[in-house]
């Protein structure tokens, strides 16, 4: 029977691999024959480091289908290669890494890749609008809007001219409205502050806010200008109107950017624009290439796992509670070594949030602040000091705990109810936990042959040197330097291997070790 089970199994293995070839062959027929579809990202809500490895990423897969592909003679691209890239955008701004990750993506893409501000009511805000400016093709939907790219730290000067760093050039201003009386110098190294004035229809320079600026202010905001200036030149589109967004927050209507060549057309959505962009040209790396779009179906990609990931522990509350997890695991090892699930558990979570922490706009001053709360709440546990250092710790716990991210946009801050909620709760877990877990190590032991240390005895049979002893229900080999009686209450000084030193003590410290006060 055995040659038969194996002949049975071998049949198997042969048919189920021929129906695997079939089934391969007529995948690669199936993909050959049809027509490729485009790619249509989205951007929606804050731009951060999930939002970036998610654009990259797809803008990179597509990418590499045409890395090994010639064009034909008249440019176009195979027809079961993605023809364009389609990115939505709905943003309110993001961070300065981010933006620019996905500024290379697309300048250096093989693929024309057209942003949308879609749907209806959309914005592309601050960051959104470098991005907008730097893809291929630029559209908006009807009552959209974009603009208001104005660094948020330049504004009023601080008393006595602070210098503070500006988190990011590129998040929305608090007010758009409100145009801050700024004025970038020349981008181009040429000229003077009166051609400025010819570029733009208002002249902020006779300001006395821009004598105050600090330079650090400054060479952020020219360096905004100078960005977007070289997006607009290279695009061919409103180069003053961009200076403007930078400069004053100017915003614009979809209609309005039509009409000032900041964007190349308005469509109400993805398909209408694959409409409107079949048969025409668009430029890709000096390069004329045809669009045919014709037939050409949406695929919409959602982020992966990896970027889901990503967004999830890049999520500033996230990101701090899986720090103050993998301080408080480690330290809470430290103090009751056990089976290590603390230390695990704390080490883990540690090197996730130092992981996202290289992510997101961390503000070092903000982290020695709240590992300082959390020194001096360690010391609160551990010698009472009437609250002062937990007076002390909680403050700084605080205060760190605000200025962790160095960033004026409300979704990469730490949430106040939860920093104030983990402020009480570390407080109450380092006064009573950890000064319970302190107390408990000043115990004496009371197990083990460190707990014979300092035990009394009483010596059975006289001796001196070595002889033996039985202490609770054990009979030890033991050594004294002085001479014993058999009856002789003595007191165990240090073991020695498995020999117990022994010393003779008096009736009064007998006396006393019985009776402690």
């Amino acid at each position: 029977m055995l040659p038969m089970h194996y002949f049975l199994i071998s049949l198997l293995l042969f048919y189920s691999s021929i129906l695997n070839a079939n089934q391969t062959e007529l995948a690669e027929t199936t993909a050959s024959n049809s027509i490729a579809s485009v790619p249509v990202l989205t951007i929606k809500g804050a731009i951060g480091p999930a939002v970036s490895h998610y654009l990259t990423s797809e803008i990179e897969r597509a990418n590499q289908q045409t890395a090994t592909v010639s064009q034909g003679d008249n440019g176009t691209l195979d027809s079961n290669l993605a023809p364009l890239i389609i990115i939505t955008i709905d943003t309110p701004g993001g961070l300065v890494s981010s933006l620019r990750d996905i500024n290379q993506a697309i300048l250096n893409s093989d693929i024309p890749i057209a942003c949308l501000v879609h749907p209806p009511g959309a914005r592309a805000a601050s960051a959104g609008t470098y991005i907008l400016y730097a893809c291929h093709i630029a559209a908006m939907a009807t009552t959209t809007t974009l603009g208001a790219a104005t660094p948020v730290s330049i504004g009023p000067p601080l008393p006595g001219g602070g210098d503070k760093k500006p988190a990011n050039p590129y998040q929305p201003t608090p007010d758009a409205d409100n145009k801050p009386d700024t004025q970038p110098e020349n981008s181009e190294g040429s000229g003077t502050k009166q051609d400025n004035a010819k570029q733009n229809s208002k002249d902020p320079t006779n300001s006395p806010q821009v004598a105050e600026k600090t330079a650090i202010e400054k060479k952020v905001l020219n360096d905004s200008v100078s960005y977007i200036r070289s997006l607009a030149q290279l695009r061919k589109r409103n180069v003053q109107w961009a200076e403007l967004a930078v400069t004053e927050a100017a915003t614009l209507t979809a209609v309005e950017a039509l009409d000032k060549n900041v964007i190349n057309l308005i469509a109400q959505s993805p398909q209408h624009l694959l409409t409107k962009l079949d048969g025409q040209y668009v430029m890709i790396k000096q390069q004329q290439r045809l669009l045919t779009l014709t037939n050409r179906p949406l695929e919409l990609r959602k982020p992966n796992w990896r970027s889901n990931f990503i967004g999830t522990i890049t999520d500033p509350n996230i990101a701090y509670i899986l720090m103050l997890i993998g301080v408080y695991g480690i330290l809470l090892e430290f103090y009751s070594p056990g089976i290590g699930i603390a230390g695990i558990a704390g080490s883990i979570s540690l090197f996730i949030a130092l992981y996202a922490f290289q992510l997101l706009p961390l503000d070092y001053v903000g982290l020695a602040l709240l590992l300082l709360g959390i020194a001096f709440l360690i010391a609160e546990s551990m010698s009472p000091s009437v609250g002062i250092f937990g007076l002390g710790g909680l403050i700084a716990f605080t205060l760190g705990s605000i200025f962790l991210f160095d960033t004026d946009l409300p979704q990469f801050q730490v949430s106040l109810q939860l920093i104030a909620a983990l402020a009480v709760v570390s407080l109450l877990f380092f006064v009573f936990v950890f000064g319970y877990l302190w107390d408990i190590r000043k115990n004496k032991v009371v197990s083990g042959k460190e707990a014979l240390i300092g035990a009394l005895a009483t010596a059975d049979t006289g001796f001196i040197g070595q002889g033996h002893i039985n202490i609770k229900g054990e009979r030890w080999s033991a050594y004294c330097p002085q001479q014993l009686t058999a009856g002789q209450t003595v007191q165990i000084n240090g073991i020695d291997g498995l020999t117990l030193i022994l010393l003779p003590v008096t009736e009064l410290e007998v006396n006393d070790a019985s009776n402690p006060q």
